[in-house]
């Protein structure tokens, strides 16, 4: 089933973990896909071994208005108007709250947050010409709960929920979705990376009794960017193995 065929989809930090999940799921359902990362090398790379053809990889500093601005004129003109945006970029800087140093807390919020707003305000000025459009935000379970060590982070995805909430509410009339998918604790390789001790740990916190697959929550980003989810918006889904209830 190629329920996207002829789409053109953006995926922010699209290259590696969920969002490479992000990206072959899309790809898979018959977009084209404009894979986002930081080094045009690595999103090249990812983009020419997604499924199907057409893809393109790019290089973008989400916190830069101007490289965003340059971003998106650059995917009109190499493939088309954006149906599908995906803002996944994002990154940690963790710390507790008073070992925090105010570059940690700015380069997460200009990242995880503005970077999610300039791309939203970049890519629906061509939806809402069409009057159609899908914006998925990939928030966290953090951003619900919060998580020691983690205010900055915490607080740049809990932002992406009232940003997904606000954008829903003023874009809906123009026939533009926005919703946010928050995944709990994923077997990336971030979580790879953690001792076994540290893994069990946060294992024992889902009731499913495992970490979560990339799959599993590109599989919902598929679903939100297709024409099943045509009447939902503004939504937070969880997708956390029942950790958080």
């Amino acid at each position: 089933m190629r329920e996207l065929e002829g789409r053109i989809a953006v995926v922010t930090g699209g290259n590696r973990g969920i969002g490479r999940a992000i990206s072959e799921e899309l790809a898979d359902a018959g977009a084209r896909v404009a894979v986002v990362a930081r080094s045009a090398e690595r999103a090249e790379a990812a983009a020419k071994e997604l499924p199907g053809e057409g893809h393109r990889g790019y290089e973008c500093d989400v916190s830069s208005a101007e490289a965003v601005q340059a971003l998106f004129t650059a995917i009109e003109s190499d493939l088309g108007g954006v149906d599908i945006l995906v803002n996944n970029a994002g990154i940690t800087r963790d710390n507790l709250l008073l070992r925090l140093k105010d570059d940690d807390w700015d380069g997460v919020l200009d990242t995880n947050l503005k970077g999610a707003f300039l791309t939203i305000r970049a890519a629906t000025r061509s939806m809402m010409r069409r009057r159609s459009g899908r914006i998925i935000n990939i928030t966290s379970v953090v951003g619900l709960t919060g998580n020691k060590g983690q205010v900055n982070y915490a607080a740049a995805k809990a932002g992406m929920i009232g940003l997904t909430k606000s954008v829903a509410k003023e874009l809906a009339s123009r026939g533009i979705l926005c919703n946010a998918v928050a995944p709990g604790f994923i077997d990336t390789e971030m979580t790879e990376s953690l001792s076994p001790a540290v893994r069990e740990e946060l294992i024992s916190r889902v009731a499913l009794g495992r970490l979560g697959e990339a799959r599993e929550v590109a599989t919902v980003v598929r679903f939100l960017a297709g024409p099943g989810a045509g009447y939902i918006t503004g939504q937070v889904i969880v997708v956390d193995g029942g950790m958080v209830v």
